[in-house]
């Protein structure tokens, strides 16, 4: 596994091991990477009643996952835009 391929690996891992930890149904996170020329896109799907849990109040969850998901890929040089989606 190449280092790049391993960093973006890190940030996946980081937003769902939080996003599991936020969701009551846990088994229905899922997370995707994509890889792009400005960067890198992850897709966090969560349940339809998980939903507004991680959004949070005036969505401040989710803010902070963005920024955590960025600061863990600034880290590693890459630019990270974090997608929150109801997953089907």
């Amino acid at each position: 596994m190449s280092a790049d391929a391993a960093a973006g690996t890190g940030v996946r891992a980081v937003v769902e091991v939080l996003a599991k930890a936020l969701a009551d149904a846990p088994d229905q996170v899922r997370v995707t990477e994509t890889q792009h020329q400005k960067g890198t896109l992850i897709e966090l799907f969560v349940s339809q009643r998980d939903f507004a849990k991680v959004l949070g109040r005036s969505g401040r969850t989710a803010a902070a996952l963005r920024t955590l998901a960025a600061t863990a890929g600034e880290k590693d040089g890459k630019q990270v835009t974090l997608e929150i989606r109801e997953g089907r």
